[in-house]
């Protein structure tokens, strides 16, 4: 299993008119952490897109237990539990002051720039097998 935990601080504008963090406002946060638990193992967006590499979502789901609000400090604990193949799921628990706030899954398929449904890579496997044995 591969786990990282970031932690974001509550921006006004991630805020709706009862001072809750909108719904919508939960998934760039959860980009954020899965690109830093890839980033913490030397993995990058950038470079896996140079190398012709999309991940598109094809699935997400998130449940929604309290509020988060202006100025809170979230800790989103992502978490990769299967060896990806052709599609690489992250899951995510969302923390406020260690109390879960919310959680969810999300699902993504290696594509190749044509759109194209391809196998993980290679380089990508090697870096995150260590972490399966």
């Amino acid at each position: 299993m591969i786990s990282s935990a970031t932690s974001i601080e509550v921006r006004y504008a991630e805020t709706d008119m009862m001072g809750i963090v909108h719904h919508a406002s939960y998934l760039p946060w959860l980009e954020i952490a899965r690109g830093n638990l890839l980033k913490e193992r030397g993995i990058s967006y950038a470079k896996l897109e140079e190398s012709g590499i999309l991940l598109p979502v094809v699935e997400i789901k998130m449940n929604y237990r309290r509020p988060a609000t202006y100025d809170d400090v979230v800790t989103i604990n992502s978490l990769i539990k299967e060896r990806p193949f052709a599609k690489i799921r992250v899951d995510y628990e969302l923390l406020k002051e260690d109390q879960s706030i919310a959680s969810g899954y999300s699902i993504h398929a290696f594509m190749n720039r044509l759109g194209q449904p391809i196998k993980a890579p290679k380089f990508l496997t090697d870096k995150l097998a260590k972490e399966f044995e």
